[in-house]
């Protein structure tokens, strides 16, 4: 047994760690080793936290520390059984911590498997011996290459050659064969080179299936890693280990994807590049397309950003030549067109149950001769709300700023913020009349005229209610696909990248809420949700059309889809964002505060404003956010503004520092970049 001097004189060494937590600082502990036998950065440790056991992430080894030797502890484990994080893995992780201005334990542990930042080494072990007996997969032959037209074989082309940081947009018109022209240059850059790994991003997890089995055909004797939130933890280990061995060649998946280990990573592709779920709007508030182009940046690998109605973010990007822009202005399938799109006047054909006269006579035509229909309605449950017509009485939510929803079928009024539930009163619960009535229409409310109306037809919702269930989406997507549906109901879910091939009438229900939207995104929003969802019809080159229905038929934003005329909408766009001072031409960031009580919360962004001198940075005053209560807290907001992404980034280092000083009754957070305000 070794005495008290041998173990002083024991040779160790310091592992400098950061953990997941709040603090902004790395924690050193001593580790016994021989010399040339160290630890290295990137690989984890078990340590003793806070009268608790986890797992750190090792960022330097040194000889030495400040720390005084009767307060460093001891780290518990090396995780040596695991090939470190690489270098450039952990400068990503540094870059997105400094950008973001979040401790980059916060950053770099939450990336990981769960399974990987347990004490015990079961899963791991469990993991690594299951990859070992797996077919490595290493055949990237390409199989069942169609022929591309002209535009898709030059884009392909340029993509699959590039050599170096070389960022496209490529822009295309719904259903003009995006995903084929991905397919092909991935082909390419793994025919190449034989370590090449390639990141596939997309924003909803159930866009995952449908891209996930032609990534499968094509290239069947390669190994395929799935990384998003609905994976159990074993199978997100096992596909994380996957790409962290160089195992699988590709890997797809959400934007959780983007913080994964890929040691041979030579091609990002990041569809649906618009889409605002690639932003993170909780804990680290990440932008996964933008850290997507940084890490490109970083490995000198080409990415491509594709959509049909890219972000003005990009489009400004290409217009000023920092990106490549390659276009598809045609759709893929011969003789298929593009939609026409026509408006319904809703202050002359009002209908009944939501639906128009001329909307319902659509429907009928399309059932008749067979062919599939989709209602698009971005809005859930039965309706947004109960009234009383007696007193005016309205279903509020008792924690929100917000209407409590009704769900008919489950006989439950929800927040949807909170998610608070109650019964559905009998009566009114101020004045006791008994005749309460629904107010608006939902997706529930919908289906269920639908089904009155046409009760010979097979109908089909799908919203966030009706596809709880794990595998649910999906199984209802494969009925549409297989024609088992006639008419199809759905909110966003089914607004982009699913090509039905029988669809040949879309109606659009309700879009001018968005219209009178105090976000000055929300015009950019729902021009790209009424393209995206315009382009589901009509993909297999079946003629087709698209009903809007609206009570503002000249509106300009109207008569851009009805043109499909992306291209000057953004432009005009770009023009008043200029003149305004809004982003792109300006950089923000938004400091957010909640309390039991709002004065509490506006005190605090008070405090802050005025706790540190700034030139060149707008600091506009503290306000209510719109929805100001959110589960019994109040919020508000102050936005920070600068015309310099440095001086922006520079000052909220500093600030940052005064924030963390401050001692205050309030949780605040920080997000660079803010996509709601």
């Amino acid at each position: 047994m070794a005495t008290s001097n041998q173990a002083s004189i024991e040779p160790h060494c310091f592992l400098e760690v950061v953990i997941d937590t709040p603090l902004n600082s790395s924690f050193d502990y001593r580790w016994p080793c021989q010399p040339g036998d160290e630890p290295l950065p990137g690989q984890l440790a078990l340590v003793s936290f806070a009268r608790r056991e986890v797992m750190a992430l090792i960022v330097a080894v040194k000889s030495t520390s400040d720390v005084p030797p009767e307060k460093l502890k001891d780290a518990l484990a090396v995780r040596g059984e695991l090939a470190p994080l690489s270098e450039r893995w952990l400068a990503l992780a540094r870059f997105a911590a400094e950008y973001y201005q979040r401790p980059l334990g916060e950053v770099a542990l939450p990336g990981l498997p769960k399974n990987l930042r347990v004490p015990k080494t079961v899963a791991l072990a469990r993991g690594l011996k299951k990859l070992a007996k797996l077919d490595p997969g290493q055949d990237a032959t390409a199989v069942g290459m169609p022929a591309l037209n002209t535009a898709q074989q030059e884009a392909a082309d340029a993509i699959g050659g590039a050599i170096g940081f070389n960022p496209f947009l490529l822009w295309g018109v719904t259903g003009s064969g995006k995903t084929e022209v991905y397919l092909q240059a991935c082909a390419q850059v793994l025919a190449r080179d034989p370590q090449a790994q390639i990141l596939i991003m997309v924003p909803e997890i159930n866009l995952t299936p449908q891209l996930e089995g032609n990534i499968r055909a094509r290239f069947p004797g390669m190994m395929l890693a799935t990384l998003h939130s609905s994976l159990s933890e074993g199978e997100r280990m096992l596909h994380w280990l996957a790409a962290h061995l160089g195992q699988a060649r590709i890997v797809l998946g959400t934007r959780l994807a983007l913080l994964s280990s890929l040691p041979h990573l030579s091609l990002i592709v990041i569809d649906e590049e618009h889409d605002p779920s690639y932003k993170q709007q909780e804990g680290l508030r990440y932008s996964a397309r933008d850290l997507a182009v940084w890490r490109a940046h970083q490995l000198g690998i080409p990415i491509v950003l594709g959509s049909a109605t890219p972000s003005l973010e990009s489009w400004h990007h290409a217009r000023s030549g920092r990106y490549q822009r390659l276009d598809l202005r045609e759709r893929a399938v011969q003789d298929a067109v593009l939609p026409k799109v026509r408006l319904i006047d809703m202050e002359r054909d009002r209908g009944r149950d939501g639906l128009t006269a001329e909307m319902v006579a659509a429907l009928r035509l399309r059932l008749e001769r067979g062919e599939q229909s989709l209602l698009f309605l971005n809005r859930r449950g039965y309706a947004p709300v109960i009234c009383c017509d007696a007193c005016g009485w309205i279903s509020d939510c008792t924690r929100c700023t917000a209407f409590m929803v009704l769900h008919k079928p489950e006989n439950r009024l929800r927040c949807h913020h909170c998610s608070l539930e109650l019964r559905i009163p009998r009566s009114c619960p101020t004045c006791g009349n008994v005749d309460i009535q629904p107010l608006g229409r939902g997706t529930q409310r919908v289906e269920e005229g639908l089904r009155a109306m046409f009760p010979e037809a097979r109908i089909l919702r799908i919203d966030a209610d009706s596809t709880r269930l794990k595998g649910s989406a999906q199984a209802a997507f494969d009925s549409v696909h297989r024609g088992e549906v006639d008419i199809l109901i759905g909110t966003q879910m089914v607004a982009k990248g699913h090509d039905f091939k029988k669809l040949t009438l879309v109606g659009i229900l309700n879009p001018d809420t968005a219209l009178f939207s105090q976000d000055y995104r929300a015009s950019e929003r729902l021009f790209a949700q009424l393209m995206q969802v315009a382009g589901r019809a009509g993909r297999a080159g079946a003629p087709s059309e698209v009903l809007v229905q609206t009570r503002y038929v000249q509106h300009p934003l109207y008569g851009a889809v009805m043109r499909h005329d992306y291209e000057r909408f953004a432009g005009q766009l770009l023009d008043e964002r200029r003149e305004a001072g809004l982003p792109p031409y300006m950089y923000q960031a938004l400091l957010r505060a909640e309390a039991r009580e709002l004065p509490i919360a506006i005190a605090f962004l008070e405090a802050a404003r005025d706790c540190l001198e700034h030139d060149g940075i707008l600091i506009n005053d503290p306000i209510p956010m719109t929805m100001t209560r959110v589960h019994n807290m109040d919020r508000a907001q102050l936005l920070v503004e600068s015309s310099s992404r440095p001086a922006l980034q520079a000052f909220l280092r500093e600030w940052m520092a005064q924030l963390r000083a401050m001692k205050a009754r309030v949780k605040w957070s920080l997000e660079v970049d803010p996509l709601d305000i």
